[in-house]
């Protein structure tokens, strides 16, 4: 029986995950194994190697977006998956926002951005 769960997100850019992942200083690898519970590998997209024994993976839907497939359990056992997750999604929001920002010619704009909880 797999460990591994699937979630949909919002995410629909790998190469700003793949900064995003970078900026909060965590490793990757493209067309890789996600590592799970008892030896347990599944393929994706993009993988986030954490430290331990478990990583967080994504792969592309047939709209674009991607999942994130994990063994959220294993990862729980070294990380706060929740705090992990939405940091992740949190900074890939700001550099989503920042590359549309440049796409558009406002390379001078101000960007003023509020978190609200």
């Amino acid at each position: 029986m797999s460990h591994f769960s699937t979630l949909r997100t919002k995410i629909t850019d790998a190469e700003i995950l793949k900064a995003s992942l970078r900026d909060l200083g965590i490793n990757t690898k493209t067309e890789a194994d996600v590592r799970g519970y008892n030896g347990q590998r599944v393929r994706a997209d993009l993988v986030a190697v954490l430290e331990g024994e478990y990583d967080l993976g994504w792969s592309r839907n047939s709209d674009g977006s991607f999942d994130l497939i994990a063994d959220l359990w294993g990862v729980a056992k070294k990380h706060n998956q929740t705090e992990l997750i939405n940091s992740i999604n949190q900074k890939y929001a700001v550099n989503k926002t920042l590359s549309e920002v440049k796409q558009r010619g406002l390379q001078n704009a101000n960007v003023k951005l509020v978190v609200q909880k």
